[in-house]
């Protein structure tokens, strides 16, 4: 380990080298960024995936709608078109990605896909759509869109400041960058996470003065479903097959071992599109009449098995007390300037 990580040193130096001359070159405006006239939130991260960021996004779509018109934009990561996309009724995790089908299908918002965020917003104006909030989505990175208000995710189990750089480490970018957010949102915590826990964490993390750090956890549902049908999670007493498409499955697949559930996961690259020859595999692997996944993951599987043998379980995010969700979404709302 300690040789691998002397060969990967010298890259993650040159790596950190040009990410930093990057955002050198954002800070001193040679690279030209835009603020929308609409109030904005970014979503992104500083860790390589699997910190909560589409299931923030779903938060927020949730808590928006309703009351206001809010509309999401989005890359559209390991789509198969290019260019700037509506979503319509037509749109699949094929035409859009995974995360933008999620939240157009569920939700019936406006979403746009689009590689340049600037992009989508030059085509919502075109459009003449007319939203009250706009939620990018994974655009820490995207720095030629600036939010009014930017709120890092960081999972539990490696929060940024126990990390390295690319390759030696997860970190797309320096740590010390967090001091671009207005939120840093710890993910995934434990079920039962002490007071003293909590400010250990935001002691190491060190919060500017305009900053504010919060602590949530995953709310899984009592029920699996799909478009048509539910059950309940606790009556699945005979194995199934669990099929994941994500960055992070571990904390999935203990939850549904802590509930002696019985099931063969097969586990697949985060937004992987599945291939005719992989759902082939996963009809001859099939243990039983149900498979179970992801939210993110049904609408890529969804048009190759029925109703009665696929389902996911929702995920949701939750804060430790009511209290602590009323003061994040204060803050949120003062910092785009909604209150």
């Amino acid at each position: 380990m300690k040789k691998l990580s002397f060969i990967l040193a010298p890259f993650a130096i040159i790596y950190g080298g040009i990410i930093a001359l990057r955002n050198l070159l954002f800070d001193l405006k040679i690279f030209p960024n835009i603020m929308p006239q609409i109030p904005s939130i970014g979503i992104g991260n500083l860790n390589v995936g699997g910190t909560g960021k589409s299931v923030l996004v779903d938060y927020l779509i949730t808590y928006f709608k309703q009351k206001k018109n809010p509309l999401v934009i989005s890359r559209g990561y390991k789509r198969k078109t290019r260019g700037v996309i509506i979503a319509n009724d037509k749109s699949s995790a094929l035409t859009i990605g995974d995360e933008p089908y999620q939240f157009f299908s569920k939700h019936k918002i406006d979403v746009i896909v689009c590689e340049k965020r600037k992009d989508g917003l030059n085509i919502l104006m075109q459009k003449n759509l007319k939203p009250d909030v706009i939620i990018f989505d994974d655009l820490m990175q995207h720095r030629y869109v600036t939010p009014h208000c930017l709120v890092i995710t960081t999972s539990f189990n490696q929060i940024f400041f126990d990390d390295h750089l690319l390759p030696l480490g997860r970190l797309r970018e320096q740590a010390s960058l967090v001091k671009r957010a207005n939120i840093i949102l710890v993910t995934k915590c434990p079920d039962v996470l002490s007071i003293k826990d909590q400010l250990k964490i935001k002691h190491k993390i060190n919060p500017k003065n305009y900053q504010k750090v919060f602590f949530t956890k995953v709310l899984y549902g009592k029920n699996i479903i799909n478009k048509k049908n539910k059950k309940s999670l606790t009556k699945l007493k005979f194995p199934f097959l669990l099929i994941t498409g994500i960055a992070n499955s571990d904390h999935l697949v203990s939850f549904l071992k802590n509930k002696s559930l019985s099931f063969e996961h097969l586990k697949y690259s985060n937004h992987y599109n599945f291939s005719l020859s992989d759902i082939k595999k996963i009809k001859q692997k099939k243990q039983s009449k149900i498979i179970l996944t992801t939210e993110k993951d049904y609408g890529r599987l969804e048009p190759y098995f029925n109703s009665n043998e696929l389902f996911y379980l929702p995920i949701e995010m939750v804060f430790f007390t009511k209290k602590k969700e009323d003061e994040f979404i204060l803050f949120l709302e003062k910092n785009i300037r909604m209150v």
